[in-house]
């Protein structure tokens, strides 16, 4: 294969009708480690708003058992990606996550905010940091994938398009992003857990929080009150991630498909693991 054969691919394919092969190929073939990092760090916007640091935060899952907790919300997640939503264990995943989200008094507009991450947050990161920007074919995808995702997920009023979700991503961030002390101590045990991740953990734990703190805007950061950090210390750590990008540009393709499964910093299930099983079950 050639550096741009999976893009000649997505562009033969029908963003709307096709969401799922395209997405799944950006995903899993061209930007598997964008997408994990961009992820990541698109938990932290959602703990900036009070109402869903705060619930997160009462659980104790991401204090106490952090590294479980991210374990599960990946695989859960991964499984309608890789075995999509009509597969056994696609249905699994979209039913242990209705299910918990069932258990507490979550309103739409939270989960519509969170939807919204999804769609929006790799997209930015991609688009800055991946080693060849996002095509509109794979931006249309991806916003189809996380609509219908919302639709099994009983979420109303979905935006149309990628950039309807970043709108409201932005007007909701504008509007509810606040302080909250529950919130911070999810954020914090999430950077923590974040530094044992290879090659983080190689490095000291002060060096990766100031690190990650380079890759929060200014918004996110004043919101859960982490420290200022100087411009060059920001510009510094996107340059490093950007570089990341150039290097890639360069490497062959992956022709075979990376699941987050496949990933080391999963660690709760070395004997494998039923995505019946999952997650949480609150009373």
């Amino acid at each position: 294969m050639k550096r741009y054969d999976w893009l000649r691919r997505i562009e033969q394919l029908d963003p709307e009708t096709d969401h799922l092969e395209i997405y799944r190929i950006s995903v899993s073939h061209e930007f598997p480690w964008d997408y994990t990092q961009s992820l990541s760090f698109a938990l932290f916007r959602t703990y900036a708003v009070p109402t869903i640091g705060a619930l997160l935060a009462s659980t104790g899952e991401l204090t106490g058992r952090v590294q479980k907790r991210y374990d599960d919300t990946c695989l859960i997640l991964d499984a309608v990606l890789e075995h999509g939503f009509a597969a056994p264990e696609g249905r699994a995943g979209i039913r242990r996550m209705n299910q918990m989200h069932g258990a507490y008094d979550i309103s739409n507009a939270e989960m519509l905010y969170v939807l919204s991450t999804f769609v929006t947050v790799p997209i930015r990161w991609i688009d800055e940091f991946g080693w060849r920007r996002l095509s509109e074919h794979e931006k249309v995808a991806a916003a189809h994938y996380y609509r219908r995702l919302g639709r099994h997920m009983g979420i109303t009023g979905i935006p149309s398009g990628h950039e309807e979700f970043a709108a409201h991503l932005d007007a909701y961030e504008a509007e509810h992003f606040a302080y909250d002390p529950g919130a911070r101590a999810v954020a914090d045990s999430t950077l923590a857990l974040l530094g044992t991740f290879p090659p983080n953990n190689r490095a000291p734990a002060r060096l990766v929080r100031r690190f990650s703190y380079g890759l929060m805007d200014d918004r996110l950061r004043a919101a859960l009150r982490y420290p200022r950090i100087s411009a060059f210390e920001q510009a510094l750590a996107r340059r490093m991630v950007w570089l990341r990008g150039r290097v890639v540009r360069f490497m062959p393709p992956r022709e075979e498909p990376w699941f987050v499964r496949q990933s080391a910093n999963i660690r709760s299930y070395p004997d494998g693991y039923d995505v019946s099983e999952l997650g949480t079950f609150p009373r």
